[in-house]
């Protein structure tokens, strides 16, 4: 593997593992050090609200600089953040105002370093003389890897050190992951002359600029729906409907196992991407996505054994793994350079709000109907989504280019 792309999977590796460990130990230091599951959530809420409003706003930052240097910026914002609070608990002593304070500042690392690495791909793809597909491909995969060892690292650091203790530790991969991307020669991320002349002139854009490329575009308009669609329906199955089922037959101790059949699939479903997505058309890669998860959320939905329901996660994931990353490649085909970072600051932003929403709306759901008809109620919304998409005459072209 050559060193360019080396370098941007290992930055991009090490700071999604470091997301996913904080994403378990920031909520238990919060319940250990206020009691109050209520705190916990409003952490949770002062997090995601600056956060979408991070990806609004920075996404023209990362289009008016060097992605490679927004990238670095973000990790290390991350990285004081992260280490505010083990230096806080030593000194003074931590409080709710404390944690809502790191969490907002948190928030401004997250999402616009997540953009300027995803915007910097095409640079990286080309400069390395490797197919685009494969590198989103290899991506997706990481994404699996972080989500099948995240949690399990941090039950482990949990378990051994006090949680606050375990903030030095992502302290140090958000360091990590900003020398990993400083390595990156800048030469593989720099813009073009011309973008670069254009964009130090160029007037500041709204911070709603974003919204409106996606808004004004039917493909990446169509695109931005389906995977507001697929995170409700994931998140309201990975945060209500699995916990709750297994709540009730009092087995809690699977509820961590579906998830990692989850990130095996994304694992999987990334790394056959990566390894044949140039010599398959992308539109049957999205197919055939499409269909996977629908099959795996029906799965799930019967509630049948436990190992119908990993089953059923497994191929969610495999499913979405290929079809995350044919829509991440639609991104880079269809929308340009100049404003890749607005863009896709704009996509990450909505979808930091929409996983919240979805766990809300099955809160609803079984609280109104119960367990067994709020999952029919997701799987008929995944499957309505997919059904969309098919007809959907801009996305029947996926992969022709320009839409």
């Amino acid at each position: 593997m050559k060193r360019i792309i080396f370098f941007y999977l290992t930055s991009f590796g090490t700071s999604l593992m470091g997301n996913s460990i904080t994403a378990i130990a920031l909520p238990l230091v919060v319940l250990f050090t206020t009691g109050s599951p209520l705190s916990a959530g409003v952490v949770a809420i002062a997090a995601a609200v600056p956060a979408a409003l991070a990806g609004l706003l920075m996404g023209s930052l990362v289009d008016r600089i060097n992605r490679r240097t927004a990238a670095i910026l973000s990790d290390v914002i991350s990285a004081v953040a992260l280490l505010i609070l083990p230096i806080v608990d030593l000194t003074i002593g931590l409080s709710l105002g404390w944690f809502v304070a790191v969490a907002i500042l948190n928030s401004f690392g997250d999402v616009p370093g997540i953009t300027a690495r995803e915007a910097m791909l095409p640079a990286i793809a080309k400069a390395a003389t490797t197919d685009p597909s494969r590198l989103i491909g290899l991506r997706e995969s990481l994404a699996g890897v972080s989500l099948l060892l995240g949690p399990a690292i941090a039950g482990i650091l949990v378990s051994a050190f006090e949680p606050v203790t375990v903030l030095w530790i992502t302290s140090g991969l958000a360091a990590a992951a900003a020398l990993l991307t400083a390595a990156v020669p800048k030469r593989a991320t720099v813009l073009s002359r011309d973008h670069t002349e254009s964009s130090t002139t160029r007037p500041a854009r709204s911070m709603f600029y974003g919204l409106g490329v996606i808004a004004r575009s039917p493909l990446l308009r169509g695109l931005v729906l389906l995977g507001m669609a697929l995170a409700i329906v994931l998140a309201a199955t990975q945060g209500m409907v699995i916990p709750v089922h297994f709540a009730f037959r009092d087995e809690p101790q699977f509820v961590g196992f579906v998830l990692s059949a989850l990130a095996a699939g994304l694992l999987v479903g990334g790394g056959c991407f990566a390894a044949f997505g140039h010599r398959i058309p992308h539109r049957m890669w999205f197919i055939a996505g499409l269909v996977l998860v629908a099959v795996g959320f029906s799965v799930i939905g019967v509630l049948g054994p436990v190992w119908s329901i990993f089953a059923g996660a497994a191929i969610v994931g495999l499913g979405g793994g290929s079809m995350n990353a044919v829509i991440g490649l639609a991104f880079i085909e269809n929308v340009d350079d100049s404003q890749r970072g607005t863009v896709l600051g704009a996509q990450n932003a909505i979808m930091t709000l929409v996983p919240a929403a979805g766990i809300g709306v099955a809160a609803l759901l079984i609280e109104v109907s119960g367990l067994s008809l709020a999952t029919i109620a997701l799987t008929a919304l995944w499957i309505l989504a997919a059904l969309g998409a098919l007809l959907t005459p801009h996305l029947r072209r996926l992969g022709q280019g320009k839409a």
